[in-house]
């Protein structure tokens, strides 16, 4: 078995597939106008339209109810990039921190309210904290 993707169910594709773009530098790949893809090396962050959750199951899945889990990207520096998403991302939840467990990390919101988490392994400086 291998973990490949998550999927975001929205009510608009375009604007979740463009806000991801920007926020992680990652161009999308699209297949229909109700889904694209956002390849990374280790996954991929699938954005589906609501007219594709009736193919799975007919209301299995809702748009913007997402309240447990949270969509983590590992990035090579979160100070970096919680500069560069300042102005553009409108709802940060914390603040790049360096937490417990050495990682530093910023967590923030997309627009259809789903947690996201940037963070960066910790270095031989973070690790002596």
């Amino acid at each position: 078995m291998d973990f490949v993707s998550i999927r975001i169910i929205t009510a608009d594709v375009a604007r979740l597939v463009g806000f991801y773009e920007r926020a992680t530098g990652v161009a999308a790949t699209w297949a229909t106008e109700d889904f694209a893809e956002l390849r990374t090396p280790h996954a991929t962050l699938a954005i589906a339209g609501t007219r594709t959750v009736p193919l799975f199951a007919p209301g299995s899945a809702r748009p913007a109810d997402n309240h447990s889990v949270i969509i983590e990207f590992r990035v090579e520096d979160v100070d970096r990039a919680y500069q560069r998403l300042t102005g553009f991302v409108t709802d940060v939840v914390a603040e790049p921190t360096t937490m417990p467990w050495g990682n530093r990390s910023l967590l923030f919101r997309d627009p259809d309210g789903n947690l996201v988490n940037f963070f960066a392994p910790p270095t031989p400086a973070t690790a002596e904290k």
